[in-house]
């Protein structure tokens, strides 16, 4: 009797588990990311979701809010992703070129103060950056990987989103729908 309780139970764990697999496999397939990057790529403009972080690039801490006036570009990058690093020259010229009509803000995510900061040096970063050491933004912006760019309209809507590396032409396209919404 011992041994058959024994095997019932060992039985039971396996299908537990095996159920488990089956949920964990069917949510990954299913899941579109949620958040404004999936309302933005279902072609809805969404409420952009706000935020108040500390600065990387110096003292203090930015909000959302405050930058409400003109177009915001949301970059989502970390200092160890590699397609940030080839695009981070690109956002440094977009800012650069685009200064007093839009803003481009940097939102660094899983990544140590210390390496993202280096990172600001590296590439000669200029414009503001965040630090979302409590991974606050990453649901509720949808994101699925790193980078992730989305257009803020100068009412606080997101209006578009480019996951994955970005490109100047992107980045012009971006800011422009943000200026006409």
């Amino acid at each position: 009797m011992n041994a058959r309780l024994k095997l019932g139970a060992q039985a039971l764990a396996v299908g537990l588990v095996a159920g488990l697999l089956a949920l964990l496999i069917w949510k990954v397939a299913h899941d579109s990311g949620g958040g404004a990057a999936s309302k933005i790529d279902h072609g809805k403009i969404a409420a952009a979701p706000g935020f108040k972080l500390n600065r990387l690039d110096g003292g203090g801490d930015l909000s959302l809010a405050a930058l409400r006036g003109k177009p915001v570009v949301l970059n989502f990058w970390a200092s160890w992703c590699y397609p940030c690093n080839q695009e981070a020259g690109t956002l440094e010229a977009a800012a650069q070129q685009w200064a007093g009509k839009a803003t481009v803000v940097g939102v660094d995510v899983r990544d140590a103060t210390g390496d993202a900061r280096k990172f600001l040096r590296q590439h000669g970063i200029s414009y503001p950056v965040v630090h979302d050491n409590h991974d606050s933004m990453w649901p509720s912006y949808g994101l699925t990987g790193l980078p992730e760019t989305f257009f803020v309209d100068p009412r606080g809507r997101v209006v578009g989103h480019v996951a994955g590396q970005i490109s100047a032409a992107d980045l012009r396209r971006g800011i422009e729908e943000a200026q006409k919404a």
